[in-house]
């Protein structure tokens, strides 16, 4: 079968580099090789230098960045555990329906799509609610908005409790530091601002969140995500769980490479000078923001439909006559937004051109 050549530029996945794509063309080997294991090794290295931790418990789970998400709650969350979840977006709405799923008694606060909370707000939530398990979106794929979270983990500690992290779109786009911002459970996704295929989870868990899954009361509900199982497989122990997906860590082991050869904050200053650079150009083409000015995320830009121009016209057209993929809106924000990616490889001058000049001539 014949796949067309894309240009991505939607929320994910993102465009991969050839040398990528060269490193999952390596020779599959088992996964107990000492040869892979080494790999894996190196995987976990480079990980805590991306979520710039030094959590022992860092690996990449099977499975995209929705298994991240999982993987986390499940080994976490007990039933009737008090779980605070903050919502202004798809993905945060989503973290309580899976906590609900695992038993947590959970307690939401919401506020407008497009917005970021005002940390004191979270933190006045953190006090009346004293929960077990705090759960905040870095960075809302649905919605383009970064939140500030730098004052929410030692409000989290002072409760005893455990801050778990989304950083799916935002690890190695933007500034994402675990260890300093009191983080003790994060997730992310291969497909984004990594610039790898998607089908990997790096995750991440302090000491505190490894206590925590150890004395647990009940076993993790979930059988293949268990972490107190797959820590002895990426540990010393090496006991077999699984089949690890040889050659999506060959992968991923080279894109973090190329994450550390350029930098990162050379790779943040890159994402957001492609995105003054887009938004720049849509301001030109009457396009506005629906994200809160001050909270724009560099790598996922979320833009609304011109008035009177139809949302999947403009989209398709832009898939078939120039081969670019943009993404719609979801939720409040369906047909009537666009979420315009620059991720990691993808987020260049090249790319942003490319787009501004097909979307001028479609409207």
């Amino acid at each position: 079968m014949n796949i067309p050549q894309r240009t991505l530029m939607g929320p994910g996945p993102s465009d991969v580099p050839a040398r990528i794509l060269e490193a999952l063309a390596r020779p599959t080997i088992g996964h107990l090789d000492p040869v892979f294991l080494k790999i894996m090794d190196g995987i976990r290295g480079k990980l805590q230098q991306v979520f710039r931790t030094k959590n022992e418990m860092t690996l990449a789970m099977s499975g995209t960045g929705s298994a991240g998400m999982e993987t986390v709650f499940a080994n976490l969350v007990e039933p009737g555990d008090k779980v605070l979840v903050a919502i202004n977006g798809v993905f945060g709405s989503r973290m309580a329906d899976v906590a609900d799923r695992y038993g947590a008694a959970v307690e939401k606060i919401e506020t407008r799509w497009g917005t970021a909370f005002d940390q004191q707000s979270i933190l006045d939530a953190i006090a009346r609610t004293n929960p077990k398990i705090v759960a905040i979106v870095h960075a809302e794929t649905s919605t383009g908005v970064r939140q500030d979270v730098d004052r929410i983990g030692a409000a989290v500690r002072e409760k005893n409790a455990l801050f778990i992290l989304d950083c799916v779109t935002s690890l190695a786009g933007i500034p994402v530091d675990i260890d300093n911002w009191s983080v003790d459970a994060a997730y992310s996704g291969t497909q984004k601002c990594l610039s790898c295929p998607p089908g990997l989870s790096p995750v991440t868990l302090s000491d505190r969140a490894v206590a925590r899954l150890l004395a647990r009361k009940s076993k993790v509900k979930n059988w293949y995500l268990d972490l107190s199982l797959i820590k002895q497989y990426w540990g010393q122990e090496r006991f077999y769980h699984h089949t690890a997906p040889i050659n999506m860590l060959y992968a991923l082991n080279e894109a973090l490479d190329m994450i550390l050869e350029e930098g990162l904050p050379v790779r943040f200053e890159r994402h957001a000078a492609m995105h003054s650079l887009l938004r720049q150009g849509l301001e030109k083409l009457g396009c506005a923001y629906v994200s809160q000015e001050g909270h724009h995320l560099p790598m996922l830009n979320a833009v609304a439909v011109p008035p009177g121009r139809e949302d999947a016209t403009i989209r398709r057209r832009l898939l078939e006559d120039y081969s670019i993929e943009i993404g719609g809106g979801l939720g409040d924000f369906k047909g009537k937004a666009w979420r315009i990616g620059l991720m990691g490889y993808g987020a260049s001058r090249k790319n942003v051109t490319l787009l501004l000049a097909a979307l001028a001539a479609v409207l």
